[in-house]
């Protein structure tokens, strides 16, 4: 009987190391230009599922092959990328997760002053509904989108692209 209790104990231990940390992030960083939550430009839909789970949503009504990684179905929360030729082109997070922050430690939340005090070489765009600041960086694009005069997500997008997503 004990040996079959350690062999359950192993195997949840196994189980569970396996599936660790491979569920849509609570919270996350920006990485201007190099990853968002942990994900980069380029990746397959298999490399983000290995560290976001693979229970996305698919995007119906998108124009882009479109994928939402929420923790909790039917909640707008999370990230989501977008897709060309089976390749993540864009990633960005959804509503407004507030554990979100920069790799300089801007949060979502925060007023568009501490964003302008935090990058202040960054590109203004004009979005339908929302502005983008734009950092440009090694891999991509790095948008932080603003609603209201507080920042609202993030985003990384391939260079070429728009970063109103």
């Amino acid at each position: 009987m004990r040996s079959v209790v350690v062999a359950a104990v192993v195997a949840l231990a196994v189980v569970s190391a396996a599936t660790a940390g491979r569920n849509p992030p609570d919270q996350g960083v920006l990485v201007p230009g190099v990853s968002l939550g942990g994900a980069k430009l380029g990746w397959t839909t298999a490399q983000v599922e290995a560290i976001w789970g693979g229970a996305e949503g698919h995007c119906r009504s998108c124009r882009r092959d479109t994928l939402y990684f929420n923790r909790y179905a039917f909640r707008p929360q999370g990230v989501g990328i977008e897709l060309v030729r089976g390749r993540v082109d864009a990633i960005f997070t959804l509503w407004a997760p507030a554990a979100w922050h920069t790799s300089l430690g801007l949060r979502i939340g925060e007023p568009l002053i501490r964003l302008a005090a935090t990058y202040p070489a960054t590109l203004h765009t004009q979005c339908a509904g929302y502005d983008a600041y734009t950092i440009v960086g090694r891999t991509g694009q790095s948008a932080i989108y603003v609603s209201d005069n507080k920042v609202w997500g993030f985003g990384l997008v391939r260079f070429g692209r728009s970063v109103c997503v």
